[in-house]
């Protein structure tokens, strides 16, 4: 991560480490969907190529999300660009989904429970022939699904691909405008210290990491807890993606909110949002309902991808005032803010894997024992509300309000214009 925010550090270089990374992460991620031909050692190649896949895709991610920073100066703009840079990867998550879906709708249209897992009683009451048959059905069945995952792959790398060529040949980085044009660059050591005491970024940080864990916890239960706790197995899919459109149609509102009211109002209040129409969902199991709570969720499910992401430019900019002598600060400020929220995930998963092992989950049965019907509420219900008020109140401690937001951007614009005749006059002496 050092030599990463080191390198982006350098404007210009945050596109060709783009598109320096892309081949690698198409090529890590079809590997992901590849069965090798062995069998003893596949749980180490699925490891070695995620743990590469998850490098690559943050190096990706990292220079992507703080290209923000030299779009524009204008805080307005920004904010748009914010908003347009998360409506499109919602549809982008949609259209995936779409695509993926529909090539391997194929690999899922045999029962789970029906040719799974062949018991002694089902043998004995069994003819020969109806057994091999049901074997030899299985055999051929794996063969298409191997095929029809690889080809899914294949075809999401090749969107992967041309997207980032459009944004390589589409966008073109500004250089800092505020900060002086010294000749040698604060260290990395003694701007990741700066960084790390910046009391905006603590707090931001904080807040949506407890914030995401909450929403993750969700994500990675929400397939299980629509199978086995609710009875909802077979509408999970067009749940999913009535949230994705739910959360694309509402980002332009969420937009038009913070600019109407701020950033932090319209945090909280999509943020808060979530809460209840979790709850309704745990208590009240029933598909109306469900697709309720997904109309609903989007709306969270928007705010918590556009604020923070609208929040962190604002921090950057206090940060500038702060330290007007420092530059380059900006990766590290996106990557570490990009790190904070992969471990969120990582704690998710983490705590949903420990409870639902305590509660007697067994992986791939067509019946789950009472308890993980149980553990699966508390992992979508009280869990996240639970993050989600400890994110809240972290967040009613961040300082950028909307009067400090604009006399940041005074005062950037003050510094901006003094730093035009020092950069002209520095251009004279030399010619």
């Amino acid at each position: 991560m050092q030599n990463l925010c080191k390198i982006s550090s350098y404007t210009g270089y945050l596109q060709y480490m783009m598109v320096g990374c892309t081949p690698f992460v198409v090529v890590s991620y079809f590997y992901l969907w590849f069965v090798p031909p062995f069998s003893s050692g596949r749980f180490i190649w699925y490891l070695a190529f995620y743990c590469l896949y998850q490098t690559l895709i943050t190096c990706f991610h990292v220079p992507y999300s703080a290209l923000t920073m030299f779009l524009s100066t204008d805080q307005r703009e920004r904010d748009s660009a914010t908003a347009y840079r998360m409506t499109v990867e919602v549809l982008g998550t949609l259209l995936g989904a779409a695509i993926q879906g529909q090539i391997v709708a194929s690999a899922h249209t045999l029962k789970h429970c029906s040719h799974r897992n062949i018991s002694a009683g089902h043998l004995g009451n069994s003819s020969g022939a109806e057994v091999i048959r049901s074997v030899a059905l299985s055999y051929d069945f794996m063969s298409h699904a191997k095929e029809v995952y690889m080809i899914a792959a294949g075809v999401i790398g090749g969107l992967f691909l041309i997207c980032t060529v459009v944004m390589f040949l589409g966008v073109k980085e500004r250089d800092d405008p505020y900060a002086p044009k010294t000749e040698k660059p604060i260290p990395f050591h003694k701007g990741f210290v700066l960084v790390m005491k910046h009391g905006p970024y603590l707090t931001l940080t904080a807040a949506f990491l407890f914030i995401s864990v909450a929403i993750q916890l969700v994500q990675s239960n929400f397939v299980l807890f629509c199978t086995y706790a609710v009875d909802l197995r077979n509408h999970f899919q067009n749940i999913v993606l009535t949230i994705l459109m739910s959360a694309a149609v509402s980002i332009p509102f969420w937009e038009w909110f913070l600019q109407r009211f701020g950033k932090k109002t319209a945090a909280f209040c999509g943020i808060t949002w979530f809460i209840p129409f979790t709850m309704m969902l745990v208590f009240i199991p029933n598909l109306v309902v469900a697709y309720i709570v997904a109309v609903s969720s989007g709306l969270s499910v928007a705010a918590s991808l556009l604020l923070p992401w609208s929040m962190l430019p604002d921090v950057v900019d206090d940060f500038r005032l702060a330290n007007p002598s420092s530059k380059g600060h900006e990766a590290i400020f996106y990557s570490f803010y990009v790190f904070f929220t992969k471990f969120a995930a990582g704690i998710s998963l983490g705590v949903s894997a420990l409870c639902l092992q305590f509660a007697g989950y067994n992986t791939g049965a067509c019946r789950q024992p009472p308890p993980v019907a149980y553990t699966l509420k508390l992992l979508i219900g009280a869990a996240p509300v639970a993050f989600i008020i400890t994110g809240l109140m972290i967040l009613l401690l961040y300082p950028i309000s909307e009067d400090i937001r604009q006399r940041n951007k005074l005062a950037l614009e003050e510094l901006r214009t003094t730093q035009k005749p020092t950069v002209l006059s520095k251009q004279q002496l030399r010619r």
